[in-house]
């Protein structure tokens, strides 16, 4: 069972959730992965003690146009559906934008003097580690100075498999980044906040995942502050609220330290406990013991 943890915005709390979901899991002995999709900035690492197991690299091709093949015909530009190639045919000027090309090899096709070839560029790696209690810590991370994060995340999500339990930490937002994340998923939890921006990114959320013909439910953190706007919305939505967890300055000071509630605070380790069962049994097809 794959479950994605999301948030129309970030700060809301899903790594808070999904960091101790799977440890909770990890503790009692369940077979469980966690999946860092957020590759532009991933830190579940920071919350475990782990062991490198293995990095890949991310590639994907992009175009190399020979100008002394070229007959400035501009085919290869007018087919780019992401403007990726840069033509200036009264000057002669013709250039791969690589930061923006997306490899679908469009380009290519379209070329009739066989002026174009490719060739390998690397988006990202996505690094394998094993934790402390011999659980899958899956990584995604975009180079810096890349902006395509779809093959690293995807990379990421294969490489989690699907034995058991696969949490996966989903990129903030509605984009790309967080379709192709929750696309992966067979239940999406989404993460808010009572606050009127809470609200207002919950909804973009929730049309997303209706365009997508999935059904979510959904999580308030720092429930008692704010307003019950959001639980009255989830009411009138019909929307399953799978749990409230309320504002306390020690599960901040912990977060922010790089600790985990469910090791340190008993009751936050039933809560948590309580929410993977009910996610589980209701929604999934249960995880196996090792």
């Amino acid at each position: 069972m794959r479950i994605a943890v999301a948030s129309g915005k970030g700060g809301t709390g899903k790594t808070f959730v999904a960091t101790n979901l799977f440890n909770v899991l990890s503790r009692r002995g369940d077979r469980v992965t966690l999946t860092d999709c957020d590759a532009e900035a991933p830190n579940d690492l920071l919350f475990f003690r782990t062991e490198k197991v293995s990095v890949k690299e991310v590639t994907h091709q992009v175009p190399v146009i020979n100008k002394d093949a070229c007959t400035w015909c501009g085919r290869c530009s007018q087919w780019c559906s992401f403007n990726a190639i840069f033509f200036v045919p009264n000057a002669k000027v013709i250039e791969v934008i690589e930061s923006i090309c997306h490899g679908c090899g469009a380009c290519s096709y379209a070329c009739n003097d066989e002026a174009i070839t490719e060739k390998p560029l690397t988006l990202g790696t996505v690094t394998s580690y094993m934790t402390d209690k011999n659980n899958p810590l899956i990584e995604a991370r975009l180079h810096v100075n890349e902006i395509s994060t779809v093959r690293v995340i995807n990379a990421a999500i294969k490489e989690s498999g699907d034995e058991g339990v696969v949490i996966l930490d989903a990129p903030p937002g509605t984009s790309c980044p967080f379709i192709q994340t929750v696309d992966k998923a067979d239940f999406v939890v989404l993460v808010t906040e009572p606050t009127p921006f809470g609200l207002s990114d919950l909804r973009q959320s929730v049309e997303t995942l209706k365009e997508m013909s999935k059904e979510p439910a959904v999580i308030i953190n720092r429930s008692d502050i704010g307003d019950r706007d959001v639980a009255g919305y989830l009411e009138k939505e019909k929307i399953p609220l799978l749990a409230e967890i309320r504002y306390d300055p020690a599960i901040a000071r912990a977060y922010s330290e790089g600790r985990l509630v469910t090791d340190e605070m008993p009751e936050l380790a039933s809560l948590f406990e309580e929410l993977a069962d009910k996610i589980i049994d209701r929604y999934g097809t249960g995880s196996s013991k090792r």
